[in-house]
């Protein structure tokens, strides 16, 4: 069976096509149970999420913010396995027909073994992987698998990449290029919003792969914000915190549903 790369294409296509940003919503899996997780995937579709990203949570999550470490951390002391991260994606994507990427650190999938985690994935209705601690250079087993299987490869660019080697990072991946930079962590938002906006528009000069842009974006204005300059909207830790303060697993998913809602009406504001 193939994976959904095409539908993840068209999907951001049609955003386009509306001329808006599309919302990618990110959620872990096993969190706050399985079932909580999927039933909270559902609901950011629901709530109006274009793509969604399901974590793969890892004990050493160099990237994560403390929040989403949070939510792993109950996801891995109740046993989550790989199997349950698949079948996240599997429910979701047949209760929804939607585009569901898993976002996962390396060192799972080698010891999985890539060949059986990009075929399970492609079964899985899996649209592909965003890999944010794969070096390109070392990615070429990877890719091989994921392209026999029709799976996206997403890598990470940041402020910090020279133009050499954004184009060297987007010559390699597929789907979409995740643009990774910071809001209200070190210094200003508006200085912040520039990096971000300057990343999008180097990264733009050296692919046609759509750029969404993961900022630490939390409400509309926000996402309204960055819609502006990125061709998706990532949000994950905003949605994390709605659920770690929710009483129980419904009340966590219908504060998904209405944080989608939200930020969906915030990336289909015109642009400027």
């Amino acid at each position: 069976m193939s994976g959904n790369i095409e539908l993840l294409s068209s999907t951001l296509a049609a955003a386009r096509a509306e001329d808006r940003s599309a919302l990618i919503a990110y959620l872990p899996a096993g969190f706050p149970s399985v079932d909580g997780g999927i039933a909270a995937v559902k609901a950011a579709f629901d709530g109006g999420a274009d793509i969604v990203e399901v974590g793969l949570p890892y004990s050493d999550p160099v990237l994560d913010g403390p929040v989403i470490q949070t939510a792993d951390d109950i996801a891995l002391k109740n046993g989550l396995k790989i199997a349950d991260v698949l079948r996240t994606v599997r429910e979701a994507h047949e209760a929804t027909g939607r585009p569901v990427l898993v976002m996962t650190y390396w060192n799972p999938i080698d010891r999985y073994g890539v060949e059986r985690f990009t075929s399970e994935l492609a079964e899985a209705g899996g649209a592909g992987c965003i890999l944010p601690d794969l070096p390109v250079q070392e990615s070429a087993l990877w890719r091989e698998h994921a392209a026999k299987h029709d799976l996206a490869t997403v890598f990470v660019v940041a402020p910090s990449s020279k133009d050499a080697r954004l184009k060297e990072i987007t010559a390699a991946g597929s789907g979409f290029v995740y643009a990774a930079s910071l809001m209200g962590v070190t210094g200003t938002r508006e200085s912040v919003g520039e990096a971000a906006e300057d990343l999008v528009r180097r990264t733009k000069a050296t692919t046609e792969l759509p750029v969404c842009v993961g900022l630490g974006v939390s409400n509309a204005e926000q996402a309204e914000e960055v819609a502006r300059f990125a061709d998706g909207v990532i949000v994950g830790s905003a949605f994390v915190k709605r659920m770690l303060d929710a009483p129980d697993e419904a009340a966590g998913a219908e504060a998904v549903r209405a944080l989608a809602g939200e930020l969906a009406q915030g990336v289909r504001a015109r642009r400027g």
